[in-house]
């Protein structure tokens, strides 16, 4: 990306001569190719580079305007200026967005793990190996249809005409695998894994290809579930899908638009079992790709979310914050409107649990690892989600997969039904997260 300093001696300069005194700028870019392999062959290879500013403009009635643009040369950077000046004249004329009132606090400097990106040819060759290692480990293994080896080059930086300038970059490496049986006279079984890192090199395939054989082999010998009520465990993924499916539950914005299963007068209450805690927290040191601020320029934070199942904090953009007397957080994402959304999940356990529970002693309960079709089976506003799932049942450490099934239930009473949190925590796209038992769960056999 353009320097950042050039493009605010640009913007400088351009607002000086429209007559424009207030407006701040977000920009970032991303220099990303990845690749996808079929049958030991070249599927897709696709490489790009994404560049584009937001740009917001005051008038002199305080009224705002906004506009994006791809052009960050000086007459790119001044037609979008003008642009949102003269769209500022139509702004909203209540809760006018601001400048985030920390743009300007210092930033605790983080080492950039910026890493050459390798040529595709290198990408494709590590990715071929990787889907040949899944189909040959067994011979039930036929095929591995879903799959792609990534890099990612990702800057970020803001700047506004009160002379608040940050920027960071840092790089990325991820590979998913996920596998396809075919056995006479037995319905085709599927499973699948992920890995991140900062670099290529580092990136953790062959723990990925083992992790996607290891789930399909478990999941050849099937049989159907009982319906019933179920003490269910979740992985990590799974619970961190779930918590994200019903995200309105911390976010202001939600809140204020009366969007949410939470209200203002929600902070304080115990809303899940006193085992559970849950962080927002980007800077968590397993966090491959941190940032240090928000598209707002508000430095980004560790936010105490529930705290041994009480409720302690939303999450918010300057605006939020202003209008319900709250800290700042670092969760505002810049636009025609400024939205809030969470940037990582850390849940851990909160009080201990009056006994330990385990996979290898339990008896007849569901390990769910992946939850399906979340955009048709979760009702967020009310907070009831029916979903399909792969997982096994477990007795004393015995896996079984189930053949087909869904699991139903409220989060917010999931939340009280929590019954044990793990200690060994594991990191995935969403968060990092341990298993999490809950009791009293709906399954439906199919």
């Amino acid at each position: 990306m353009t320097n950042i300093k050039n493009i605010g001696n640009f913007a400088k300069e351009s607002a000086d001569k429209l007559g424009i005194r207030k407006f701040d700028i977000y920009g970032s870019s991303a220099d990303s190719s990845s690749v996808q392999v079929d049958q030991g062959k070249q599927k897709q290879v696709k490489a790009s580079n994404l560049s584009g500013i937001t740009v917001r403009v005051w008038n002199e009635n305080n009224t705002m305007g906004i506009t994006t643009t791809t052009d960050l040369d000086a007459r790119g950077l001044e037609l979008a200026l003008k642009t949102a000046y003269e769209a500022s004249f139509f702004g909203i004329k209540e809760n006018i967005p601001d400048f985030s009132p920390e743009a300007e606090l210092p930033i605790e400097g983080k080492p950039e793990k910026l890493v050459p990106q390798v040529p595709i040819s290198e990408l494709l060759k590590r990715l071929l190996i990787a889907e040949k290692n899944v189909v040959s480990a067994h011979p039930a293994i036929k095929s591995v249809p879903y799959n792609a080896l990534s890099q990612q080059k990702i800057s970020r930086f803001y700047l506004n005409s009160k002379g608040a300038m940050r920027a960071e970059s840092h790089s990325l490496a991820s590979i998913y695998l996920y596998s396809k049986t075919e056995q006479e006279g037995k319905k085709p079984r599927s499973a699948g894994a992920f890995r991140i890192s900062t670099s290529l090199d580092d990136l953790d395939i062959n723990g990925c290809i083992q992790e996607t054989v290891d789930k399909t082999i478990s999941h050849l010998n099937y049989k159907k579930a009982q319906s019933g009520r179920y003490t269910v465990v979740f992985s990590p993924d799974a619970f961190l899908s779930l918590l994200g499916a019903f995200s309105n539950l911390f976010n202001a914005q939600n809140i204020l638009d009366k969007q949410s299963l939470s209200v203002p007068d929600d902070i304080g209450k115990q809303i899940a079992s006193p085992l559970l805690s849950i962080n927002d927290n980007t800077l968590h040191p397993s966090n491959i790709s941190a940032e240090a601020f928000d598209s707002e320029g508000t430095p980004t934070r560790k936010v105490s979310l529930i705290e041994n199942g009480v409720l302690s904090s939303f999450l918010h953009s300057a605006g939020t914050a202003k209008r319900m007397n709250a800290k700042l957080t670092g969760n505002a994402n810049i636009g025609a409107k400024v939205t809030v959304s969470p940037n990582f999940y850390h849940v851990f356990a909160g009080k201990a649990a009056e006994q330990e529970l385990s996979l290898e002693t339990a008896e007849n309960i569901i390990l769910i690892d992946d939850l399906q079709a979340l955009h048709a089976g979760v009702k967020s506003l009310q907070g009831s989600f029916s979903l399909p799932f792969d997982g096994w049942i477990i007795n004393k450490g015995v896996k079984t997969s189930i053949d087909s099934a869904t699991v139903a239930g409220d989060f917010k009473e999931l939340l009280k039904s929590i019954i044990f949190i793990e200690k060994e925590e594991e990191l995935t796209p969403g968060g990092i997260c341990p298993r999490v038992w809950a009791e009293g769960l709906s399954i439906t056999g199919e």
